[in-house]
């Protein structure tokens, strides 16, 4: 009796025994023989572009379902923000919702950082870069905080709605609310270095000056959007606080 030869099946792998005579069997069952022929009659699948590269698709779905976040934060306030909500408001499913976060508060924490990030970028491109100007340049950041345009509008709403479910939400308190304070401290070295040019009045604390200016900006915004005042009226309240802190400089514009 003639040894018998193995292969492999060309679906599965499988090991398979067969006859030196005749054709070689190319695969284990017919089942595998099946497959084979389904597969040979779906049209080729096109090469996947840059653009849809498997983590930039990822990095979009996520965005997509922050920027839902957002709509339903601003609009309704984060308690009507549940998952099947967020799904629906994004137009993906429920399931893919949870395949990109954990839980629903892993998802409201991602949503404010994405949102941090974005003002962040938006604000990088609005700021003039040229720092000789050091009172128009602290107007310009203290703006950021401002519904000075739609998408500043929007994002104030969506802090405010933020701030609202830190105050019962200690874990998105903790995100929310940064001990470290980073605005503070960038005002304060704004104001330093007007001190060192010699712009700003003596006996001022740089420090209670920018916990000042930043708390009392953002409750003007706050006050914008609700209508109660105007962005003029809010104007004229900052540039006399810059007026004071620098009363050398022409601060008004």
């Amino acid at each position: 009796m003639r040894d018998e030869k193995r292969s492999g099946c060309r679906m599965c792998g499988a090991d398979i025994a067969g006859s030196h005579r005749g054709r070689p069997a190319l695969y284990c069952s017919r089942s595998c023989q099946g497959r084979a022929y389904r597969r040979r009659k779906q049209p080729p699948v096109p090469a996947t572009p840059a653009a849809a590269r498997p983590r930039d698709v990822r990095a979009r779905q996520r965005r997509r379902i922050a920027e839902a976040v957002w709509r339903i934060a601003a609009e309704q306030g984060l308690d009507a923000a549940s998952m099947r909500r967020i799904a629906t408001e994004a137009g993906v499913s429920l399931r893919l919702v949870q395949y990109h976060f954990a839980g629903k508060h892993t998802l409201l924490v991602d949503a404010l950082r994405l949102l941090h990030e974005e003002n962040g970028r938006l604000a990088r491109t609005r700021i003039p870069a040229d720092a000789g100007d050091i009172p128009g340049l602290l107007r310009s950041i203290l703006g950021e905080f401002l519904p000075m345009d739609e998408q500043r509008g929007f994002a104030l709403r969506v802090f405010a709605a933020y701030y609202a479910r830190s105050l019962t939400d200690p874990e998105l308190a903790e995100v929310f609310l940064a001990a470290e304070q980073p605005l503070e401290h960038l005002v304060a070295d704004i104001i330093e270095t007007g001190r060192a040019a010699g712009l700003v009045a003596p006996g001022l604390d740089a420090g209670h000056e920018a916990d000042l200016l930043v708390s009392g900006v953002t409750g003007l915004g706050l006050d914008v959007v609700h209508n109660r005042r105007s962005l003029a009226e809010v104007r004229v309240v900052i540039d006399y606080h810059l007026a004071r802190i620098f009363p050398t400089a022409l601060v008004s514009g």
